[in-house]
């Protein structure tokens, strides 16, 4: 552990620090150690401000393997949260692995969140408030300044299950380095403290070209995914996670990680909105997985099913 520091065991983001600044900062992605100042700003904080970082440990064993222990980048957007937020973070903290960096990009929110990230900004890598264009934005906002090998994205309502991370990285390592650009897994769907169903199954691609069959908030991106295909496209409101896994079609290094990693709130902006068969119609035109013509018939078939379902149902 040569050059890292411990400032507090309780928490799994101050376990491993390093006074030494990442050296990717700059690259392809137009990655930061922070924003720049922008109008509407209401703060930033967290251990970089205070000269700390983070970084994968060379050598090292996880799993039985010798491939190191990498860092894993988790990134949580949100605008007024100030009713979930709190179980988020404190999910990311109390996780077992201890090479996990925090960042949480808030769109400026009115209500108590910014005193929620004040009160834990000791154990948050960086965070920083002020407006944005969505929460594609806000994602694409949280890779720039990610600097772990694997980044994930946790719901401002959601929360990960007990040593979520570690299973993860230990299902990483089994695999031969390199060949893994994307791991799902399964998720929990809540609703009032009651379990619904779960959710999630393997990346397949004859099936994913024709819905989003994967938990997304159960997922883990190599930041090369990123590196390779983009950002997200934020002209999407929905349906821009999809769009994303959509880029590399049949080609996706992609595993399935079979445990529950998240408890999933149910609600959200996707959920019972009709724009996301439009969106992810859209999706599948540009991505050429069919012709435009069959999407444009899919598209309003499901628009139909759901308009029939709510008066059935009502």
């Amino acid at each position: 552990m040569n050059g890292f520091v411990c400032l507090d065991p309780r928490f799994s983001t101050t376990r491993r620090l390093t006074r030494s600044k990442p050296s990717d900062a700059g690259n392809a992605l137009g990655s930061c150690l922070a924003l720049p100042a922008a109008a509407g700003r209401k703060g930033e904080g967290g251990l970089r401000v205070n000269g700390y970082f983070k970084q994968a440990e060379a050598g090292g064993n996880v799993g039985g393997a010798p491939c190191g222990k990498p860092l894993i980048t988790i990134i949580t957007a949100v605008f007024n949260g100030e009713k979930t937020l709190e179980k988020s973070i404190l999910s990311v903290l109390s996780q077992s692995y201890d090479n996990i960096e925090y960042i949480v990009v808030d769109g400026g929110s009115r209500d108590g969140t910014i005193d929620i990230l004040k009160q834990y900004e000791h154990a948050i890598d960086y965070w920083v408030s002020q407006p944005d264009a969505g929460i594609y934005d806000a994602w694409n906002r949280g890779v720039r300044l990610a600097t772990g090998d694997w980044i994930a994205f946790l719901g401002a309502d959601d929360a990960y299950a007990d040593n979520a991370i570690a299973g993860y990285v230990d299902f990483i390592a089994a695999h031969q380095p390199g060949t893994l650009e994307y791991v799902s897994s399964k998720v929990n769907l809540i609703r009032d403290a009651q379990l619904l169903r779960v959710v999630g199954h393997a990346w397949q691609w004859p099936v994913f070209r024709r819905y989003m069959g994967v938990a997304h908030v159960g997922s883990m991106h190599r930041r090369a995914l990123f590196e390779k295909y983009g950002l997200f496209d934020d002209s999407y409101k929905i349906c821009g996670d999809y769009e994303l896994l959509l880029r590399p079609r049949d080609t996706l290094g992609a595993a399935f990680f079979d445990a529950v990693t998240v408890n999933m709130e149910v609600g959200g902006v996707s959920d019972a909105n009709v724009r996301v068969f439009d969106e992810a119609a859209r999706a599948k035109i540009l991505s050429g997985k069919r012709g435009a013509l069959v999407s444009h018939l899919e598209k309003h078939w499901a628009k139909l099913k759901w308009r029939m379902r709510k008066y059935l149902f009502k």
